[in-house]
């Protein structure tokens, strides 16, 4: 077995660097590459070692493979490591979504790309299909997970519940339940035992409380002491300062990878602060989709979009750019800290059962979070019109049937067919719903 402290830094970060170019496929494939690298081929983490570092990971809120790889970063090198681990894996994917961000705000009217996003709309619908089933496979395993999983899903489609209080009804549900119904969640808890003694990585990997103290200290400043500049600077009505609060708050109840963060996202920057339209979400999960990295990498072609079109006094290329780099800074530093101050202690958490209840039942809410998510895009990409119609503190969304475009029926049943049927990779089926959108604008 290969030691960690004779791994140098330097072959590192040459594996950082291939692992942030080619994570194509979102956080199933990504995390499947990682597990290739890093345990079967390098052998720089066991397979326990892997196991124990992602279900971390995946209690946490934000991108659990970005996480996952600043975790593993951090084993080897300690902070610096982390950063490399991290850091690498989201630059190649925000260098690409800035191009791609700017080419839609000053493209996107043009026949030719409304035909392309026309196509891709169709795609990414089913993408969110496919991956409502995937989750529900992987965390449904009890009545009470599927109870919590309907709860959240009325509260946030039919009563408007803002997502952030969803996730804390469900924590608490979590850990009341795993102190008065042991076993509610059947097999769910169940913490796999080693099969062999993990990797130690150094002094760095033990826990200590002076250390976590510094490291939450210097996270929260470098985290949060931007945004508190941008409100002093401009003042909270500025997109800027707007921006930096709105996805700081994201950044700490977004259990549930990308699609969960969509459901918030499209509640708030939609229908609050209307910095764009639902056509245009899902746009930008499609230019996530065909980018290396994260699809949080979404979040940045928001910020891009809400800074462009706002009244900032520079110019919008410019004005989008900050409000781009501002959104990734407050969606990724937290999730450093997280790692940072979290990991020396992850061993002790991933055996207390209550705080594994939580986190069970939050990512079960998660599962009916993506199905309003779903139900919503496939309104908006099915139908021209669709009204929101609130009777006291119920809310609908009812579509006018005489909008219901039969090219965009037709091209999501074929996209849900190839994902779903013949477990086609996304870029294949984004690249064949953009043709198809295309072919079909000169019908």
């Amino acid at each position: 077995m290969t030691e960690l402290r004779t791994v140098s830094f330097g072959e590192a970060f040459r594996v950082w660097a291939k692992i942030g170019f080619l994570s194509f496929g979102g956080p199933a494939g990504q995390i499947a590459l990682m597990h290739r690298i890093l345990v079967d081929e390098k052998k720089w983490l066991t397979e326990p070692q892997f196991l124990h570092a992602l279900n971390f990971c995946m209690l946490l809120p934000g991108p659990e493979a970005q996480q996952l790889a600043t975790y593993a970063g951090w084993l080897l090198h300690g902070v610096k490591g982390g950063l490399a681990a991290g850091l690498m894996f989201i630059l190649p994917g925000v260098a690409v979504m800035l191009g791609l961000s700017m080419l839609y705000a000053a493209y996107a009217d043009l026949g030719p790309v409304e035909a392309v996003f026309f196509g891709i709309k169709a795609a990414v619908f089913a993408i969110v299909i496919e991956a409502l089933i995937r989750i529900s496979k992987r965390v449904m395993k009890s009545g009470a997970l599927y109870a919590v999983a309907a709860a959240a899903f009325a509260a946030i489609f039919f009563f408007d519940v803002p997502f952030p209080l969803v996730i804390a009804g469900a924590a608490l549900f979590g850990f009341a339940a795993a102190r008065r119904a042991p076993g509610i969640f059947g097999d769910a808890l169940k913490v796999p035992e080693d099969e062999e003694p993990g990797i130690n990585g150094g002094d760095h990997t033990r826990a200590s409380a002076g250390r976590a103290l510094v490291t939450a200290v210097a996270g929260l400043a470098l985290w949060l002491g931007p945004v508190v500049a941008l409100i002093l600077v401009f003042g909270m009505g500025h997109v800027f300062a707007q921006e930096a609060v709105f996805f700081s708050k994201m950044a700490v109840v977004t259990f549930g990878g990308a699609y969960a963060v969509l459901a918030y996202v499209a509640q708030e920057a939609v229908q609050n602060y209307g910095w764009l339209n639902p056509g245009e979400m899902l746009d930008g999960l499609g230019l996530a989709e065909t980018t290396p990295g994260p699809l949080i990498l979404v979040l940045q072609f928001v910020g891009y979009l809400a800074a462009h079109r706002a009244e900032t006094g520079i110019s919008p290329a410019l004005a989008g750019t900050i409000g781009a780099l501002v959104t990734i800074w407050v969606t990724f530093a937290p999730c450093f800290l997280w790692i940072f101050l979290g990991a020396p202690y992850v061993e002790r958490l991933r055996k207390v059962e209550t705080l594994n209840a939580a986190f069970t039942a939050i990512t079960a809410a998660v599962v009916g979070v993506v199905l309003n998510l779903a139900i919503w895009f496939g309104l908006h990409v099915l139908f021209g019109e669709v009204e929101e119609v609130r009777t006291g503190i119920l809310r609908l969304w009812v579509p006018d049937p005489a909008t219901l475009d039969p090219w965009a029926l037709a091209l999501s049943v074929a996209a849900l067919v190839a994902v779903l049927r013949f477990h086609a990779g996304m870029l294949p089926v984004l690249g064949m719903a953009a043709a198809a959108g295309v072919a079909i604008s000169f019908l």
